[in-house]
């Protein structure tokens, strides 16, 4: 059971492997793009192309939903990011139970979105955690954990790459371990449990009354989506990259933009004020437009130097 990208690794270390998915569940096509066409899931479009057996829905909560699944008669179900809640009927389906590959170091981050909230913590490392299902939220029983340090310049769309192909080795490593009855799962600590709720798109606004630290940390947790965004002149300006740089000469008022790294004829990538430190827009994508660097942004801004981005809210 998986959806997007991230499943993707899952599935094919399973078929590396030599184990037989008796059949692969996703979420139904949805409507995307500006003709607004229904588009499979990355997991869809993989067991097609692989002749996989393929079952979509948009719910188990019914019996005949489920039926699908009964008639696969699974011995264990495997869960990466499918994006739907197993109810119990699901859960006591197969007799080795529903595993899920999980991208954080459970009890930490359990929830919707554990690599953004990593990244809004300020982590050193996450990882990734096989668990036993249980019918609460990411609270079952844990079989396998592996760590990730967490790069300076990593981002939501990094980490989830390399935390999705540490999951799916982790997962063929421990998977014979587990049916075989040789790994013993253990609880989670209940004292270490965090959340991470679900993002909503107002999350990636870049309050520049924040010091640009926690700022910067919104760009790299919101890369995937719905990417950190402010306002220029009231048009809405993404932030895709950017860093941290220390205050030279008198601080401003916060979301003023100057250009504190010219040289020459080059104006540098612009850089705004926050409420302790700069952050330089290095890479950005105005309306309408494709992404592009700060500095080539700049220069078909020629009102930019002084401007105050988001309105001054």
């Amino acid at each position: 059971m998986g959806s997007p990208r991230f499943a993707l690794p899952t599935l094919e270390a399973l078929l590396e492997a030599g184990h037989e998915p008796a059949l692969v569940v996703t979420l139904p096509d949805r409507e995307a793009g500006r003709g607004q066409h229904p588009t499979p899931s990355a997991v869809a479009r993989a067991a097609r192309e692989r002749g996989l057996p393929l079952y979509q829905t948009g719910t188990l909560k019914t019996a005949a939903s489920r039926e699908p699944l009964e008639a696969a008669r699974p011995d264990v179900i495997v869960v990466a990011s499918f994006g739907l809640l197993l109810p119990a009927a699901v859960l006591d389906l197969p007799p080795h139970g529903c595993l899920n590959v999980h991208p954080s170091l459970l009890p930490r981050h359990r929830g919707a979105s554990p690599i953004p909230a990593a990244l809004l913590a300020g982590d050193g490392e996450t990882g990734v955690t096989i668990m036993l299902m249980d019918p609460g939220l990411d609270s079952g029983p844990i079989l396998a954990q592996r760590a990730l340090p967490i790069a300076p310049d990593d981002d939501a769309l990094s980490l989830e790459a390399s935390l999705a192909a540490l999951g799916a080795r982790l997962l063929v490593d421990n998977l014979p371990g587990w049916v075989s009855g040789a790994i013993i799962p253990r609880p989670q600590e209940a004292a270490l449990v965090t959340y991470a709720p679900k993002i909503r798109r107002e999350d990636a606004w870049l309050d520049w009354t924040l010091p640009a630290e926690l700022l910067l940390r919104r760009v790299r947790a919101y890369r995937a989506w719905p990417t950190a965004y402010t306002t220029l002149g009231g048009a809405l300006l993404k932030v895709l990259r950017a860093r941290v740089a220390p205050l030279t000469g008198a601080p401003a008022e916060p979301g003023r933009v100057g250009f504190p790294f010219r040289s020459g004829r080059r104006s540098g990538p612009p850089a705004v004020q926050t409420a302790a430190g700069l952050l330089v827009l290095e890479e950005v994508q105005p309306a309408g437009r494709s992404p592009m660097s700060g500095e080539e942004f700049a220069r078909g801004q020629r009102a930019l130097d002084g401007a105050l981005l988001g309105g001054g809210s």
